[in-house]
C-alpha cells in the first residue's frame, strides 16, 4: 500500500510538539527541584503530624484546635503545571507513534527512528506510573532529561522518512518481538536513573557535609531503590521474552537460533547483568551500591544496545539502522 504522506508529517509535527512541550515540562521540574524542597519538607511535616495525631487516638474532638494546612508554594504549583504538560507531552508523542503506524500500514517501530519514538515514550508512560505510587513528582527533571536527549537525537541523527519496511522485517515477529524489546528497553530507563540518584543519596547520607546541596532534595535511599526494583522487575520478563521471540525469528528468518550476532550478544551480556541484579536482591540481600551499580551497568549495556551496535557495527541487525 502507498505511504500517506499526510499522517507522515502529521505525526513528524506531534513530535516535534511533543519534544518541546517536553523541554517545558523539564524546565518546571527543575525548578520545583531546585526552589521546593521547603515546601516538601513543610508537606512531609504536616503528614508525620496528621499520623502524630492519629497514633494518639484519632482526629482531635471537635472544638480543638487543628494545626492549619500548610500553603503549597509557587515551586511545587509550577511542579504541578510540569506535570500536566508531562501528560499533554505523552499524549502528542503517542498521536506520533500511532500516525506513524497508520501512515505505513505496519507496525510503527521498523527502523532506529521509530524505534527511539516507542522507546522514550514506553519510558514516560512508566514515568507517570511511578507518579502514582511514590511522591518522587520533583524527580521528573532528572527523567526528562535523557528522554528529551534521545528524542532529539533520535528526531535529528536517525530521522528517517516513512517507508515500507525491507521483506527481511516484513513478518508477524516483528510486532511480538521489537514491542517486547522497546517495553523492556523504555521501562529499564527509569530503575537506570533511580540507580543513579540513588548513588547520590548514598552518598549524601554518609558524607552530609559534602552533599548539603544536593543530598537532602532527593528521597530517601529506600524510596529510590524500591523504585528501581520494583520496575527491573516488570521489565525483566518483557526483555526476556523479547529476547526468545527473537530468537524463534532467527530461527525462521536466517535457519539459526543464535548466532552471536553483535546485537545479540550484547543483549545477552544486558540480560545477564539484570538477571544477576535481580539474583542478588532475591539470594543475597543486596540493597545498597553495589545492587545500583549493577543496575546501571544493565542500562548502559541497553543504552549501547541501541545505539552503538545498531549505527557502528555490521550485523544481521544493520537493516533497521537510521
Amino acid at each position: 500500500m502507498p505511504i500517506n504522506e499526510t499522517l507522515s508529517q502529521y505525526s513528524d509535527y506531534s513530535y516535534t510538539t511533543a519534544a518541546a512541550i517536553y523541554v517545558l515540562a523539564l524546565m518546571f521540574a527543575l525548578i520545583e527541584q531546585g526552589f521546593g524542597a521547603k515546601g516538601r519538607l513543610a508537606a512531609e511535616r504536616s503528614m508525620q503530624r496528621s499520623r502524630e495525631l492519629v497514633g494518639a487516638g484519632g482526629p482531635p474532638a471537635y472544638g480543638t484546635p487543628v494545626e492549619p494546612p500548610r500553603e503549597v508554594g509557587r515551586p511545587e504549583r509550577i511542579g504541578r503545571m510540569g506535570a500536566a504538560l508531562l501528560v499533554l507531552a505523552a499524549l502528542l508523542h503517542l498521536a506520533a507513534i500511532v500516525l506513524r503506524g497508520l501512515a505505513v500500514h505496519r507496525a510503527p517501530w521498523g527502523n532506529m527512528y521509530e524505534y527511539g519514538m516507542a522507546t522514550t515514550f514506553i519510558a514516560v508512560v512508566t514515568w507517570l506510573v511511578i507518579l502514582r505510587k511514590f511522591p518522587v513528582r520533583h524527580l521528573t527533571g532528572f527523567l526528562l532529561l535523557p528522554v528529551v536527549i534521545l528524542m532529539f537525537v533520535n528526531g535529528t541523527m536517525l530521522y528517517t522518512t516513512a517507508a515500507p519496511v525491507q521483506p527481511a522485517l516484513q513478518s508477524y515477529w516483528l510486532i511480538i518481538h521489537v514491542s517486547a524489546a522497546i517495553i523492556g528497553s523504555g521501562v529499564f530507563l527509569v530503575p537506570g536513573v533511580a540507580s543513579v540518584l540513588y548513588l547520590f543519596r548514598s552518598a549524601h547520607d554518609d558524607n552530609p557535609a559534602k552533599f548539603a546541596k544536593f543530598g537532602p532534595k532527593l528521597p530517601t535511599a529506600d524510596v529510590l531503590d524500591r523504585i528501581a526494583y520494583r520496575t527491573t522487575i516488570f521489565a525483566f520478563p518483557v526483555f526476556t521474552f523479547g529476547v526468545l521471540c527473537g530468537a524463534v525469528w532467527a530461527e525462521a528468518a536466517w535457519g539459526r537460533f543464535w548466532g552471536w550476532d553483535p546485537k545479540e550478544t550484547v543483549a545477552f551480556v544486558a540480560w545477564v547483568v539484570y538477571a544477576a541484579y535481580l539474583h542478588s536482591r532475591a539470594t543475597a540481600g543486596w540493597r545498597g551500591k553495589r545492587a545500583a551499580i549493577i543496575n546501571i551497568v544493565g542500562f548502559a549495556a541497553t543504552v549501547f544496545n541501541l545505539f552503538f551496535v545498531n549505527l557502528v557495527t555490521v550485523g544481521l541487525h544493520s537493516y533497521a539502522g537510521g
